[in-house]
């Protein structure tokens, strides 16, 4: 993802957080809406912005939800300071520029895509007759939707990632979270159940894209090493995930026929599920035997020909791939 989206990202979350269920500007913009007299509010007092103001009053005083709905009732803007704690200046007339470019037909919401796109500080419109609240940052529009609408998308959103961490066990396949950290920061205070939903969900898969990475190395894996692979499917996009080509290739396997290459695993997976089986131990087995299907083959005594492995410990994982073997969940790293 370039830099300037991840700026944007940020910027998008930050703002989003500071508007979500739960604070005191989204509990004053839902009165503006159940006010029936719609606002245009300014978050952000510098320079621009004040060069844009015209007539009006100064306030410079704390912020308040009550204060907000009452301000929104006289014509004009209000504009927050840079925390948002404090109103300075209400009852505002705003004069972008006219020869800014916006798809939008009320004046209201012109005015407010016009002012964030010059200021570049986030603008919210309330909408009287259409009842919704718009939110203009980095020439983007986004609605501000009640808990309920979110908190459907972000289930719809969290059955997917939930299909796609069974599909993760089933085949050692790329799992994405897609939106759902998104839905959370919405959804604000009503966001905690979850947040707490996705974190199990995704517990444990940090560990297994990495062992996943050592089972199949390429020759670039070997030459850049796997934090570097690692670091370049940390850039992929959900959307880039999804494709096999595209993670193939970020893998070192690269070329038209990248997909049918055989490739067969290390065993660093399965090593990983024997019980109290020592990192060192385990990198000892992959080197001394090079593969799943050796070390599956592997006697005790075979196994006890590797440094660190005594009798004990041998018989230990001679039965660990056996249990495993036997459980069925073998089918997953061959």
């Amino acid at each position: 993802m370039p830099s300037h989206d991840k700026g944007h990202d940020e910027r998008r979350r930050a703002t989003l957080a500071a508007v979500a269920p739960g604070t005191q500007i989204r509990d004053g913009l839902e009165r503006i809406l159940r006010g029936h007299t719609g606002g245009l509010i300014v978050l952000g007092w510098d320079k621009p912005v004040r060069d844009l103001c015209t007539g009006g009053f100064e306030l410079d005083v704390e912020f308040s939800a009550t204060r907000l709905r009452e301000l929104a009732k006289m014509d004009g803007a209000i504009v927050l300071d840079d925390t948002h704690n404090r109103i300075v200046r209400a009852a505002v007339h705003l004069v972008p520029d006219s020869t800014i470019p916006t798809e939008e037909s009320g004046t209201r919401h012109r005015t407010a895509e016009r002012v964030a796109r010059q200021t570049g500080c986030p603008v919210i419109s309330v909408s009287q007759s259409m009842h919704i609240i718009a939110l203009y940052l980095d020439g983007i529009r986004y609605v501000l939707e009640d808990s309920a609408a979110i908190l459907s998308k972000a289930n719809q959103a969290l059955a997917t990632l939930e299909r796609y961490k069974l599909r993760l066990d089933e085949v050692s396949g790329t799992l994405s979270a897609l939106e759902i950290e998104g839905y959370v920061v919405e959804l604000g205070t009503d966001g905690r159940l979850l947040s707490l939903q996705l974190d199990e969900l995704v517990s444990g898969v940090d560990v297994d894209r990495e062992l996943i990475v050592r089972d199949y190395p390429s020759d670039d894996t070997r030459a850049r090493g796997v934090a570097a692979i690692l670091s370049a499917l940390d850039t992929l996009s959900a959307t880039e995930l999804l494709d096999l080509s595209t993670v193939a290739e970020v893998m070192g396997f690269s070329g038209p026929d990248a997909l049918d290459l055989p490739v067969s695993p290390k065993g660093f997976r399965l090593l990983a599920k024997v019980p109290r089986l020592p990192s060192m131990v385990v990198e000892r087995l992959v080197e001394h035997f090079g593969g799943l299907q050796k070390l599956l083959a592997a006697s005790i005594d075979d196994l006890q020909a590797v440094g660190g492995v005594g009798e004990s410990r041998a018989r230990s994982v001679r039965e660990g791939l056996s249990r495993l073997a036997e459980s069925s969940i073998l089918e997953r790293y061959v």
